[in-house]
């Protein structure tokens, strides 16, 4: 199957482009939005509309900062050692997830510490709005024909050649997957759990776990970043990062059953 040719660019005026990547973040935060809107509006919830925009706004800035930093610590020290000015270009694309997390967990603090809620009141809330924003980053992945997969069998049905691909091979299209597991399937366990009281902490257990058991599950058919390969014997960066997820998400998972009388899902 040959790449379906999509052009990156919906529509051009002047100097002005919307590209399909821009898109798809405006899409994320839109269903982060109206997500977060609705759960606001649910009796004895003690959110308000207001305060759902407010820590997008936060989140947005974690999310652009976190991910290019932690791009450039996790996977790009040897791009920054060559160019000091690499950090900046973000125009040259290069985006963390993991480092994207940690930019939002610094928005939550923050957050938390403005209105006067805990941490985790803030981190349950939100925890079930992340992953279709990440189900529409990786459609917009796939659209650049970026980030592929490995090699996959000629006659797997969804095998295809990508045009960026200098060996012309056969590959998963593994974007798709962690749309599908990362996003969509994660979305649905992650939403449908927190529709009832949970413990405090327990939600965003929930998400660490469930992103990092299926991202390192997808990371079996992406194809490693040319300039790192395999980190750790068998291991890929990805991987690599998502263990201390996992481990800090059952951990938060046993924590909060261990005390269930602090409720959660407001």
């Amino acid at each position: 199957m040959e790449f379906p040719e999509i052009d990156p660019v919906i529509f051009e005026i002047g100097p002005i482009a919307l590209h399909w990547y821009g898109f798809m973040y405006l899409l994320g935060f839109l269903a982060a939005w109206g997500l977060g809107t609705y759960r606001a509006k649910k009796p004895h919830s003690d959110w308000t509309v207001e305060q759902v925009s407010d820590f997008l706004f936060y989140g947005f800035i974690g999310v652009i900062l976190g991910g290019r930093i932690g791009y450039v610590l996790f996977y790009g020290l040897e791009f920054w050692a060559d160019d000091p000015l690499y950090p900046f270009k973000i125009w040259e694309g290069g985006m963390s997830f993991h480092g994207g997390l940690l930019g939002v967990i610094v928005a939550g603090w923050y957050f938390a510490r403005k209105t006067k809620k805990s941490f985790f009141d803030v981190g349950d809330f939100v925890a079930p709005l992340v992953p279709l924003g990440l189900m529409f980053g990786r459609i917009g992945n796939f659209i650049n024909g970026e980030l592929w997969g490995r090699q996959a069998s000629a006659d797997f049905p969804l095998a295809m050649r990508f045009p960026g691909d200098p060996e012309g091979l056969l590959r998963h299209p593994s974007q798709l997957y962690q749309a599908a597991f990362e996003g969509l399937l994660l979305f649905l366990i992650v939403w449908f759990y927190s529709q009832k009281p949970r413990p405090s902490k327990a939600v965003s257990g929930v998400f660490l776990v469930g992103y990092g058991v299926f991202r390192f599950g997808v990371e079996f058919f992406r194809e490693p970043d040319a300039h790192l390969g395999k980190v750790i014997s068998w291991l890929t960066m990805g991987q690599v990062l998502c263990v201390p997820m996992i481990a800090i998400g059952i951990y938060l998972v046993v924590k909060a059953y261990e005390q269930p009388e602090q409720q959660s899902n407001k």
